[in-house]
């Protein structure tokens, strides 16, 4: 199995930055690539950023480009996401998963490429 661990959630006012965490733990599957996706009350998930655990490629969705970034520590088997100039419409559920395939680099950016989902932490922006 795979096991996801997010952290670095919060509260923060906009302008602000927060580095989320996903610690990856697997016993049985080889990761992929891991991906960010974010959703806010009533609305859909919505993908924000992936890194390909191969050759460390990135993607990142148009709403967040240039303002995150997505880093992995191979030792400590974690993924960051730096999250700068932080708006309220950045408010959601972040959640990170693990892809156990290959993909393309549109694959990269959707959900149902990803078999294995974290429980999700929360970031707040205030106006």
């Amino acid at each position: 199995q795979v096991q996801l661990v997010e952290s670095g959630g919060g509260l923060v006012p906009a302008g602000d930055s927060l580095r989320l965490s996903c610690a990856v733990s697997t016993r049985f599957f080889s990761i992929y690539g891991m991906g960010w996706f974010r959703q806010a009350p009533g609305t859909e998930r919505e993908f924000v950023a992936a890194i390909s655990w191969i050759d460390s490629s990135t993607l990142y969705s148009d709403s967040v480009k240039g303002r995150f970034t997505l880093s992995r520590d191979n030792a400590k088997n974690t993924v960051y996401l730096e999250m700068n100039s932080l708006k309220p419409e950045d408010t959601a559920l972040y959640t990170c998963a693990a892809r156990i395939d290959h993909t393309t680099e549109q694959g990269m950016g959707n959900a149902r490429s990803y078999r294995f989902w974290g429980q999700g932490t929360q970031v707040t922006v205030s106006e």
